[in-house]
């Protein structure tokens, strides 16, 4: 792999023939595999090589061809061994699985940036486009197996169609933000488009939990901080009423504790415990938004 990339680099004239190449393959946080990325070191200098895949390399491409606050640069897509991949820069920093107030209001400044940025933009990718987003969705609908939580799933799908949009990362789970002096990058764009502008900030607080254990660490206050300062940052300019935008981000929080829901009953593992422990946060969270006037 790594003469195929020297050679690649080469033949773009990022490095010379007789430079040194180092290539490092990145784990994955969740089980220690490596991913199909790679740190490039050379030079002194230092890229991420990846391999392309679902709508990252169109996403860059278009929305990210210029640099982009927040975003790691593209550089530029490369073939080698017939497949596709491209580079962009290094950004280092601290994922935030162990989340702090500090890292967390960097995150959702990161976002408005790029969500002001592409408001109600036009043109879907011609890999994955607002219908395949909502056929996805629609299709976790036939995996719930509770009355009540399809009702309420119901509802979310009507606001994912109507909600307006901007570009959203699809996957911001909280290993996908990098915090490096106080600022926050925001890798991983396979699976982003056009969509729902709570898309983001639903996926990254909806599973951190104020736990010791918890796999992803976030205490209660700063979720409940997040919430309103994306509003008050962004979505309040848009004239959006709080308690409108409230209920449709609680919408899109049910969508994300319906994914273990659907897992569990799609593949007869309703005793597992993740299962077990999103349907109770499910109902709770339905019983919630019932009870609560914002």
């Amino acid at each position: 792999m790594t003469g195929a990339v020297k050679k690649a680099l080469v033949a773009e004239g990022l490095i010379n023939a007789c430079d040194t190449v180092t290539l490092t393959p990145f784990k994955s946080r969740e089980d220690g595999s490596d991913y199909e990325v790679w740190s490039v070191d050379t030079k002194g200098l230092k890229y991420v090589l990846k391999k392309a895949r679902g709508n990252e390399l169109w996403i860059y491409s278009h929305y990210f061809s210029e640099k982009t606050p927040n975003v790691p640069k593209f550089i530029r897509s490369l073939s080698i061994d017939s497949q596709d991949y491209f580079i962009m820069t290094y950004e280092p920093g601290e994922d935030m699985c162990n989340c702090n107030r500090e890292a967390l209001t960097a995150a959702v400044d990161a976002i408005v940036s790029i969500q002001k940025k592409f408001w109600n933009a036009c043109g879907d990718s011609p890999q994955q486009d607002f219908k395949e987003h909502l056929e996805r969705r629609i299709k976790r609908s036939e995996y719930l197996g509770h009355p009540e939580i399809e009702e309420a799933y119901a509802e979310f799908l009507e606001s994912f169609k109507r909600t307006e949009r901007t570009l959203c990362h699809d996957d911001l789970l909280p290993f996908n933000v990098l915090i490096s002096d106080g600022k926050a990058t925001i890798i991983d764009w396979e699976v982003a488009g056009i969509l729902p502008y709570p898309t983001p900030i639903a996926r990254l607080i909806a599973h951190a939990e104020q736990k010791d254990d918890a796999f992803f660490y976030m205490k209660d206050s700063d979720k409940a901080f997040a919430v309103d300062h994306y509003y008050n940052t962004f979505i309040k300019d848009k004239g959006i009423p709080y308690s409108d935008y409230r209920h449709t981000l609680d919408l899109f929080l049910l969508y994300e504790y319906c994914e273990w829901i659907m897992l569990g009953n799609k593949y007869a593992d309703c005793n597992a415990e993740r299962f077990e422990h999103y349907k109770t946060k499910a109902l709770q969270h339905i019983k919630m938004m019932k009870e609560t006037k914002y």
